[in-house]
């Protein structure tokens, strides 16, 4: 009786999930400007690599900004997190200076896990991107040449 009653007043743990906004199965060509120009200043790109290997860079791999070349970082708090907080700060500040950008405009993170990189490794930094309020991420599996090279550098 004592099993029953327990379990019949007991809640089971709920699965906890995080929701992503995934692209339409039949995009509409007409619909994405392939020249859309992003601001380097706003955007972050984070590689990753085996064995828990991951590099970061802000704009662009090609014209770097100053401070802007490929870094090593490890995950937790005092490495990729602790990037990703300083940069959104210093995003945010930058907003407010540019008319053109409106509340909610902020950094933007391009998440790119190479062949070799785990699963875990993809679920830590997508738990970062929701820690640091990261308002604008995507995951993208097209990786430059440039940027291959960065990954062949993490691999050896």
């Amino acid at each position: 009786l004592l099993i029953t009653f327990f379990m019949l007043t007991t809640s089971l743990s709920k699965p906890q999930s995080m929701d992503l906004g995934l692209p339409d199965k039949n995009p509409d060509s007409t619909k994405i400007d392939p020249k859309l120009k992003v601001d380097q200043k706003r955007t972050m790109t984070i590689i990753m690599g085996k064995d828990n290997k991951i590099k970061w860079f802000h704009g662009l791999i090609e014209e770097p900004e100053p401070n802007g070349a490929p870094t090593d970082a490890v995950y937790g708090k005092n490495g990729l997190r602790k990037e990703i907080l300083k940069r959104v700060v210093s995003v945010n500040e930058y907003c407010k200076t540019k008319p053109t950008y409106k509340e909610g405009d902020g950094l933007i993170v391009i998440i790119k896990p190479s062949k070799k990189s785990t699963y875990r490794n993809l679920v830590d930094i997508l738990d970062e991107m929701a820690i640091c309020n990261v308002p604008t991420y995507a995951i993208v599996n097209d990786i430059s040449d440039e940027e291959q090279k960065l990954v062949n550098e993490m691999n050896k």
